[in-house]
């Protein structure tokens, strides 16, 4: 047996012993603590986006009807169902802050709370470099998730500003009819933002450099990320 074969037959063995104990899985044999801590990290950013989306189109029914598709399972299936970037034909395949932007246009007619889930998912696949999971040698870009997180409040605050010319919200979250009522929005938007700006931290103490803050004059204006 070769030195490789051998090396090749230990890993094996290994990882048949590690798989019986205690439900640990082959593929965490490639993975750092700080790889497992981007997946949590991942699979929570997901778990929060579609929990938005929920709430979102609760306090908006009237968005349903204007997509493709008329119930929230479909459209949760049409997040799941889709890898990499989120981009579909109903958008004009406009992805990340492009989507978001659609949001608050007053000229346009589809579905807002799928531009805003599509736009805010989407952003957000992509500073993790659109990876559901991270193993070892992948590396992450600080900048782009702290940028991440700036647009997270970017969104807040125009969510809470911009009105249509009528004086109506775009989309009605924490705030109805003048009366904040409903700070659950807030709470989530709150933890993707704080999840984001760790993350940030994590990829930047482990690639051996600092987070850059990103200077902007216009809060209102979303920020590319840098990938």
């Amino acid at each position: 047996m070769t030195h490789l074969s051998r090396r090749c037959f230990a890993t094996l063995l290994l990882g048949s012993m590690l798989g019986g104990c205690g439900g640990y899985e082959v593929k965490n044999l490639a993975k750092s603590d700080t790889n497992l801590v981007t997946d949590e990290f991942i699979l929570e950013t997901r778990l929060l986006v579609r929990e938005l989306m929920r709430k979102f189109y609760a306090r908006n029914p009237d968005q349903l009807q204007r997509g493709s598709v008329h119930s929230v399972d479909d459209r949760l299936r049409q997040l799941r169902g889709t890898p990499g970037p989120l981009s579909f034909e109903e958008l004009s395949s406009a992805q990340e802050i492009a989507a978001l932007e659609l949001v608050f246009q007053e000229t346009f007619s589809g579905d807002r709370v799928f531009a805003l889930t599509v736009g805010l998912g989407g952003m957000l696949r992509k500073a993790y470099g659109y990876n559901t999971e991270s193993f070892l040698f992948d590396s992450l870009d600080s900048q782009a998730l702290s940028t991440s997180a700036r647009n997270i409040e970017i969104l807040l605050w125009r969510l809470k500003n911009n009105r249509k010319s009528s004086t109506e919200p775009f989309l009605i979250s924490s705030e109805y009819r003048g009366v904040t009522d409903n700070l659950s929005f807030e709470r989530i938007f709150g933890k993707l933002i704080a999840l984001q700006d760790m993350m940030a931290r994590i990829a930047g103490d482990a690639g051996d450099r600092r987070v850059t803050k990103v200077v902007h004059t216009a809060t209102s204006v979303f920020i590319p990320l840098p990938i």
